[in-house]
């Protein structure tokens, strides 16, 4: 896993649907690092998710994939830039990258919501940062040991 900043923001009382997106946008470290980037990256999980109500509703599991364009589009960025933020979304598992043929027989890569919901999505997110906290606990371990081990190894050493 890349760095991923975890930060502790809390939602305003009566908040909407919008500013609790960009709260956990900012919870999951998702936001831009760049101050002034975007203040808009929130609209990219809420657009996740409504394509991936539609794809349901209708049955259609096209409907739920997003080009990376529509993403910059929907958080008021480039592509280009874009891509560089999904870096972020991908290593926490949130979405997931996937293809189809278009109508016109063209290959259309996008992404969608590692779930039917949000709330799928970010149990997939929750168990990769579980699965990365377990592995720091097994270093945390050996570490100890590892210190112990060579305490007693240089106080062997300092009587010889």
């Amino acid at each position: 896993m890349s760095k991923i900043i975890l930060t502790n923001i809390e939602p305003g009382l009566n908040a909407n649907s919008s500013e609790m997106a960009n709260v956990v946008i900012q919870r999951l470290g998702l936001m831009p690092r760049k101050k002034g980037s975007t203040e808009k990256m929130h609209c990219v999980l809420v657009a996740l998710y409504e394509r991936a109500k539609i794809a349901t509703r209708e049955k259609d599991p096209k409907q739920s994939i997003m080009t990376v364009e529509n993403m910059g589009v929907s958080a008021g960025i480039t592509r280009q830039t874009m891509y560089e933020y999904l870096r972020r979304w991908l290593e926490l598992d949130l979405i997931i990258k996937t293809s189809y043929i278009d109508e016109w027989n063209k290959v259309v890569i996008g992404y969608k919501l590692n779930g039917n919901t949000i709330e799928q999505a970010f149990e997939r997110a929750r168990k990769k940062v579980h699965k990365h906290l377990d592995e720091t606990s097994k270093y945390v371990i050996e570490m100890q040991k590892l210190l112990k081990n060579e305490k007693i190894s240089d106080s062997v050493n300092r009587k010889n």
